[in-house]
């Protein structure tokens, strides 16, 4: 429950990108805004995009979505913002839905749909007023507001794939808090102070410093943990409590992301590392150790020339370690407890103006599928499988 949860939430929506001065590198051109005359307000800008897919999931499992083919929706947002002037703002409101491929272990759901009830919030997934001085290189922005963990976003549109890493899917998501950023020639850094995984307990700090050394290369550093503890009892994403997963709402986040651009081809290494310290006092998971997580993965785009189509696609690494001593299989920040796994997905892309087509293919191993408890997992209905391959065939709208 606690799992599939996590992946149907997104952590780098699009409404993230306006916070930041940062370069972006996608497989498609995303939503292209509208200019809207907003009379008292002044301009106005709106934008969205909506997608759907059909697909096939190899080694499918038990749960009540795990079915070898079918179709979902994918993403449908709108957004609204105010870009200029002294007082600004974003709203934007929609359902998202995330592959993460294989975060699952055979006793979870799978597939992903559209939601609009992954935060308290429902489904206003950003929404924050932006003071922007005049002649200064700092804003301050409060409200709903985008994670600065990873280079993955939320929306399908904004990745390589359409299926996300298992990066992705340790990161935090959105958060209600206070972000200021500075932007400065070459340099961007952001700082956010809010409420991490939904909580709604302010002690969350986030920071991201970006800096150009030239057009073509970015290189991002990125943290995302809690300054103090934050008890059993408040939300954990919108409908659960806090008690069912500690190691991820009370967690230490690193990571580092390089762009490098050569012509049509982008290159996007990235590296992560999460702990969480132990919280025996949490008699469901019984974290009487350290809990970790070291990711690395290798993003990339090619644009062929004066075509539509484009072929993006990553490969990563993660191995994860659990302080749970318990047998239930709660304890672990993806797919089973102590789980090691390689993945790849490619995804082939036509777009034409406002309008996509993409087919995605991913796969992913288990180096390790057993817990230092003795706990074995895996995909499949008898949950021993090691491998797992998804297909899909997905197409939409943006604007």
């Amino acid at each position: 429950m606690i799992n599939m949860r996590r992946q149907l939430l997104g952590l780098g929506f699009v409404a993230a990108s306006s916070l930041l001065a940062m370069q972006a590198a996608n497989a498609m051109t995303g939503p292209q805004a509208i200019s809207i005359d907003g009379g008292p307000l002044g301009s106005l800008s709106l934008s969205g995009g909506a997608d759907g897919y059909g697909y096939y999931l190899g080694n499918a499992g038990q749960g009540s979505r795990e079915q070898n083919t079918g179709a979902a929706l994918g993403n449908a947002m709108i957004e609204l913002q105010k870009t200029s002037g002294i007082v600004q703002f974003t709203v934007e409101v929609g359902a998202n839905g995330n592959e993460s491929l294989g975060a699952l272990s055979y006793t979870k759901g799978h597939v992903s749909e559209a939601a609009v009830n992954n935060y308290v919030t429902g489904p206003l997934y950003a929404g924050y007023v932006t003071l922007a001085p005049s002649n200064l290189p700092v804003t301050i922005s409060a409200g709903q507001l985008g994670s600065l963990e990873g280079y993955e976003g939320s929306f399908d549109w904004s990745n390589p794939s359409q299926f996300t890493t298992l990066l992705f899917y340790t990161e935090n998501a959105q958060s209600r808090g206070v972000n200021v950023a500075y932007s400065q020639g070459p340099l961007s850094a952001t700082v956010q102070f809010g409420d991490g995984s939904d909580s709604g307990v302010a002690n969350f700090l986030q920071a991201l410093v970006s800096y150009s050394f030239d057009a073509n290369n970015t290189l991002n550093v990125f943290y995302g943990g809690n300054l103090g503890r934050t008890g059993a009892n408040t939300f954990f994403y919108g409908n659960l409590t806090t008690a069912a997963a500690p190691y991820y709402y009370n967690s230490q986040l690193f990571g580092a992301y390089y762009s490098y651009t050569n012509g049509n081809l982008n290159l996007v290494p990235e590296v992560q590392y999460v702990y969480a310290k132990p919280q025996a006092y949490y008699s469901l998971d019984g974290m009487s150790k350290t809990s970790s997580a070291f990711g690395a993965a290798l993003f990339g785009t090619y644009s062929l020339a004066n075509t539509p189509y484009s072929l993006g696609g990553w490969v990563e690494y993660f191995n994860s370690r659990v302080g749970a001593t318990d047998g239930n299989n709660f304890a672990n920040w993806a797919i089973g407890p102590d789980a090691q796994a390689i993945g790849v997905a490619l995804s082939p892309t036509w777009q034409y103006k406002d309008l996509f087509a993409r087919a995605n293919a991913g796969y992913i191993y288990l180096l390790r599928n057993k817990s230092a408890a003795g706990t074995t997992y895996g995909y499949g209905t008898g949950g021993h499988a090691k491998g797992q391959f998804m297909g899909t065939l997905e197409a939409g709208v943006l604007f």
